[in-house]
């Protein structure tokens, strides 16, 4: 028996137009995949009740910036990584010095850009002293000797004659606070992740018949 083995047309060619193809579907897959998780953990984000503002933090880039590579890469993050981790495991935290987490209460108000202010800041932006009040059940407080006022905020008394003063809760006071698990990030990247060899198998066929 005799063979006889031909090649039709040219093979470099070929070759070149598959691993052109190899690229685009392998590019296009990474920034399908990316662009899927950036969404999917921004929806997540929103319906835990985090906010858009949080939820945006979430930020995708697909590598390289520009032209397409067979070893294209995708990556996801977050610009508040702290915030982000903390709701996605849902931490045990401590106070650093050992002893109180000082939680305020609505009647401590906000501090600059709505953070939460902190006991020392407090006293400095009321001009108020807090005092310690132990308490066996439940959490031991700081509370302040004024009043609240029509935004229910613990502010010094005018009074001179003690009339309308009373002991407002500023603070709570615990050893340690357990946040809540709100997040399951790796849930959808491990579904990004899944997804990318079919989304490669699919674009490569697309970019050969294209």
């Amino acid at each position: 028996m005799k063979l006889d083995l031909s090649v039709a047309g040219d093979i470099v060619l070929a070759m070149q137009a598959e691993i052109l193809a190899g690229e685009k579907a392998v590019s296009a897959a990474m920034r399908e995949a990316g662009s899927d998780l950036k969404s999917a953990w921004r929806g997540q984000i929103t319906q835990a009740g985090l906010g858009r503002r949080l939820a945006n933090s979430i930020r995708s880039q697909t590598y390289p910036r520009s032209g397409e590579s067979l070893k294209a890469a995708a990556l996801v993050w977050s610009k508040a990584p702290q915030i982000i981790g903390a709701h996605d495991t849902g931490p045990l935290i401590r106070s650093k010095n050992g002893f109180w987490l000082a939680i305020p209460t609505p009647a401590a108000g906000k501090g600059a850009r709505g953070k939460a202010l902190t006991p020392g800041e407090w006293e400095r932006r009321r001009g108020l002293r807090l005092r310690f009040v132990y308490r066996r059940r439940g959490p031991s407080l700081l509370v302040a000797d004024g009043r609240l006022n029509s935004r229910g905020l613990g502010v010094a008394s005018r009074s001179k004659t003690g009339r309308g003063r009373s002991t407002v809760p500023i603070f709570l006071l615990v050893p340690q606070v357990k946040l809540r698990k709100r997040l399951d990030l790796a849930r959808d990247a491990e579904r990004a992740q899944a997804a990318i060899p079919s989304l490669i198998v699919s674009g490569w066929v697309d970019a050969k018949l294209g």
